[in-house]
C-alpha cells in the first residue's frame, strides 16, 4: 500500500525582485511574512508555518518569453463565493485585475498574474466534498469541456444581489441538471 501525503505544504518561487514579490502576495492572499532576509523569504496566510517561499538568487535567469514546459500555476481556495468576490473587489479597489474569470464546473476560479508572471488561481469549491466535485468531473460536461466557461463577475454579483441560491449560481451553464 503506497503512503500518501497528507497535504500540500507550500510553493516556493525563485524571483528577481523579492520585494515586489512579497508584497504582491500579502496583498492578495492577506499572507504576512514570518521570516525574510535579502534572498529570501517565507509567508503564510493561516496556520501553516509558511505556504509560500521566495528566493531571489543573485544569478536568477530572466524568464523566457512565452508559455514554457513546467509549474503552470498555483490556486488557494475561499470559503465561500461571496468570500472570493469580497477579495476580487479589494484587489480590483487596489488596480490588481483577474486576467480570466472561468465557472470550471467543480470551482468558480479568478486568474490572476503575480509580478514575476505566474499564473495564480483564486477559487471556491463548488461541491461539499471531494468525492463530490470529483464524480462530476467524470460526466459528460467536464469530459466535453475540462477548462470551462467565462464567467463575469458582475454577473454572479448581480445574480447573489437578486437572492439567486448560490448553488444554483456555482452551475456550469452548459451542464444538464435533472
Amino acid at each position: 500500500m503506497t503512503i500518501r501525503p497528507i497535504r500540500l505544504a507550500h510553493i516556493v518561487f525563485y524571483t528577481a525582485d523579492l520585494k515586489r514579490m512579497c508584497d504582491w502576495y500579502c496583498t492578495v492572499l492577506g499572507a504576512e511574512v514570518v521570516n525574510g532576509n535579502d534572498f529570501i523569504a517565507f509567508l503564510t496566510y493561516d496556520d501553516e508555518h509558511h505556504r509560500i517561499a521566495l528566493i531571489a538568487p543573485p544569478d536568477i535567469a530572466p524568464r523566457p518569453k512565452g508559455p514554457t514546459v513546467g509549474f503552470y500555476h498555483s490556486a488557494f481556495t475561499y470559503a465561500g463565493l461571496e468570500d472570493l468576490l469580497e477579495t476580487h473587489d479589494r484587489l480590483r479597489d487596489l488596480g490588481i485585475m483577474p486576467r480570466r474569470t472561468i465557472n470550471h464546473g467543480p470551482t468558480i476560479s479568478l486568474y490572476y498574474t503575480d509580478p514575476d508572471g505566474n499564473d495564480v488561481e483564486l477559487q471556491v469549491d463548488r461541491f461539499e466534498n471531494a468525492r463530490d466535485a470529483q464524480e462530476w468531473m467524470k460526466g459528460a460536461a467536464f469530459t466535453a469541456n475540462p477548462i470551462g466557461i467565462d464567467l463575469d463577475v458582475e454577473d454572479l454579483r448581480r445574480r447573489l444581489e437578486q437572492g439567486e441560491p448560490v448553488a444554483s449560481i456555482m452551475v456550469r451553464p452548459d451542464e444538464v441538471v435533472s
